[in-house]
C-alpha cells in the first residue's frame, strides 16, 4: 500500500455526495477535522424542508439536522445535530447521533450505537451496539455487533499511524478512530485502536484487536 494514504486508496468517492471533504494531495484522515465546518455550510445551503422521510413522534431531533427522503427514524432515536442523514436510511431505536455526523444514502444506524464527528458512505451498515467516533466508513463497510472504533489514546497524546515498513506517521490529531475501506467487514466485538486504516475488501475476524494499516483484501484474526 502506498504510504501517502490518499483517499482513493480506501474510498470510492462516487459513493458519497460529500467528496469535497477530500483532497488527493492530503492523507485520507485530513477530512476528519473538516467535517464540522463542511456540515454547517452544507446545511445552510439546503432549500426547502430539512426533515423528510418517516420520523417517529418519539424520536428526538435537534437543530441543524437534515434528513433525506425515504429515511426512517424510529422511536427513541436521538439525532442531536449538526447532522446530515441521506436518503433511504434507517436510524433505529436507541441510536445516538451526537455532533457532526454525515451519512450517505441507504445507511443503517443501529440500536444502542453512538456516532460522533464521522462520515459514512452510501450503504454502510452499523447496526448493533457500536461506537463510531472521528472515523470514516466506506461504501458498504459493515461493523458487526459490538465493534468499537476507539478514537482517543489512553495518554491523550496525538494519534500516530503505525507504518507497515516500521515507524510512525503523526496525524496531528488527538482524536482519530479509523478509516474503513469500501466493502470491508469487521466481525462482532472487535476493537480497532486509534489510528487504524483498513483497505478495501478486508475482513477482520470477530473478537480481534487491531491497530495499524491493512492493505486491500487482507484478512486478520486472533491467533
Amino acid at each position: 500500500m502506498d504510504s501517502n494514504f490518499s483517499p482513493s486508496q480506501f474510498l470510492d468517492l462516487e459513493y458519497t455526495r460529500h467528496g469535497s471533504l477530500f483532497s488527493d494531495d492530503q492523507p485520507v484522515w485530513s477530512a476528519i477535522p473538516k467535517i464540522k465546518d463542511y456540515l454547517q455550510t452544507a446545511l445552510a445551503a439546503v432549500e426547502g424542508e430539512h426533515l423528510n422521510g418517516e420520523i417517529h413522534e418519539r424520536a428526538i431531533i435537534g437543530a441543524d439536522v437534515y434528513i433525506g427522503p425515504g429515511t426512517v427514524v424510529e422511536a427513541n432515536a436521538i439525532i442531536k445535530g449538526p447532522a446530515w442523514i441521506g436518503s433511504n436510511c434507517t436510524v433505529r431505536s436507541g441510536a445516538y447521533l451526537r455532533e457532526n455526523v454525515i451519512t450517505g444514502d441507504g445507511v443503517m444506524m443501529g440500536n444502542s450505537s453512538e456516532f460522533k464527528n464521522c462520515l459514512l458512505f452510501d450503504e454502510c451498515a452499523v447496526p448493533h451496539f457500536n461506537y463510531v467516533g472521528d472515523s470514516i466508513l466506506g461504501y458498504k463497510a459493515h461493523l458487526g455487533a459490538g465493534v468499537v472504533l476507539s478514537n482517543v489514546r489512553l495518554d491523550r497524546s496525538e494519534v500516530g499511524i503505525r507504518l507497515p515498513e516500521g515507524g510512525q506517521q503523526n496525524t496531528h490529531l488527538k482524536k482519530f478512530g479509523a478509516i474503513i475501506g469500501d466493502r470491508t467487514e469487521i466481525g462482532c466485538n472487535s476493537v480497532l485502536s486509534p489510528g487504524t486504516l483498513l483497505g478495501k475488501n478486508c475482513v477482520v475476524y470477530p473478537c480481534t484487536h487491531w491497530v495499524g494499516v491493512l492493505a486491500d483484501g487482507q484478512t486478520i484474526k486472533n491467533s
